[in-house]
């Protein structure tokens, strides 16, 4: 594996706004006269699990509880935080949710999204969007373009609802800021990391030819 660059989540200080990343998925946010709090819905212990650790580095308690579904369904949830509250404000216009303007897609934000809701597919790496805010996916390709791993939307009959991120370099960038995840993470949760030398830019190159005046071939 190549070396992980200085951008990755590896080594970038945690951000309270990070937690966006869950919210970018299918989290919701809730604010009451004792703070904001946020929760999503998971369905694989590992990932509870590690954004239960995520959030702790941002010094909020969470818990994960079972809850009634089709399937297994594990809530997340954090402690009700006046720390939240600055992010709840930023995602949300009146009573519904909605991307902030000019969001920026860090690598933290890109870790947490990928904990909560990404997996590798046939064709590229999806990154799950909110069914029930589809008003936001436009912003979210747009915020996605602008941190270098642009995708295009796909639906439920291709994996979706999601944005899909294919290309070697767009993947690569991807693994890379994510940086290192937990080895107990579903086997299709992580973005392909084969692809990260084709961006990393300490990948050693072939010395390029030093050029030579006319003059001096003359001379030789």
């Amino acid at each position: 594996m190549a070396q992980l660059s200085f951008f990755s989540a590896d080594y970038q200080a945690p951000d309270v706004a990070d937690l966006g990343g869950l919210l970018a998925a299918h989290g919701q946010i809730t604010t009451s006269t004792a703070g904001a709090r946020l929760s999503i819905l998971l369905d694989d212990d590992a990932r509870a699990a590690a954004v239960v650790a995520e959030c702790a580095r941002r010094g909020l308690a969470a818990e994960v509880v079972t809850v009634e579904g089709p399937g297994p369904q594990l809530l997340m949830r954090t402690s009700r935080s006046a720390a939240l509250l600055p992010l709840a404000r930023a995602w949300t216009r009146g009573a519904v949710k909605s991307v902030p303007r000019a969001l920026a897609v860090t690598a933290g934000f890109s870790r947490l999204w990928v904990l909560a809701a990404g997996r590798a597919a046939d064709a590229g790496y999806l990154l799950g969007v909110d069914p029930h805010t589809p008003d936001t996916v436009d912003d979210l390709i747009a915020a996605c373009s602008r941190a270098g791993v642009a995708g295009s939307f796909v639906g439920v009959r291709a994996g979706g609802p999601a944005i899909r991120i294919v290309g070697h370099r767009r993947l690569a960038r991807l693994a890379d800021t994510v940086g290192t995840l937990p080895a107990d993470l579903p086997a299709d949760c992580a973005p392909p990391d084969e692809h990260r030398a084709v961006y990393d830019d300490t990948t050693p190159r072939a010395p390029r030819p030093t050029p030579v005046h006319p003059a001096q071939q003359e001379l030789g």
